[in-house]
């Protein structure tokens, strides 16, 4: 099963920049970590962004939840990175409670 809406899907700046890439995000620093070794910064977020997004378009749905806040969906995928590296990682979308539109939640390196 693919995301639904995929095409729809999007991730707030501030979620890249305040939390995966956080060196200071209480949740997220371990993430800055693994981002940051392979290359990702402030100054490629579009990159890191494009790489999320693509997961959430290419790869299948693993499982699907239903929560009070909407459906999330786990998605695993790769992420080529600035390294030149290809990274795995599990990603997290959810569609809110009365909204089309998959939003970015969380990327977990596998």
């Amino acid at each position: 099963m693919k995301l639904p809406n995929r095409e729809k899907a999007y991730i707030p700046l501030a979620k890249l920049l305040d939390y995966l890439l956080s060196e200071t995000h209480v949740a997220g620093r371990g993430k800055a970590k693994f981002f940051r070794l392979f290359g990702f910064d402030e100054s490629n977020t579009a990159l890191l962004e494009q790489g999320l997004l693509a997961i959430a378009q290419n790869d299948d749905v693993k499982t699907e939840t239903i929560s009070p806040h909407g459906t999330k969906y786990v998605i695993r995928g790769s992420l080529q990175t600035p390294h030149g590296r290809v990274v795995s990682l599990t990603t997290v979308w959810i569609v809110d409670k009365g909204q089309e539109r998959p939003r970015f939640v969380t990327a977990i390196p596998n």
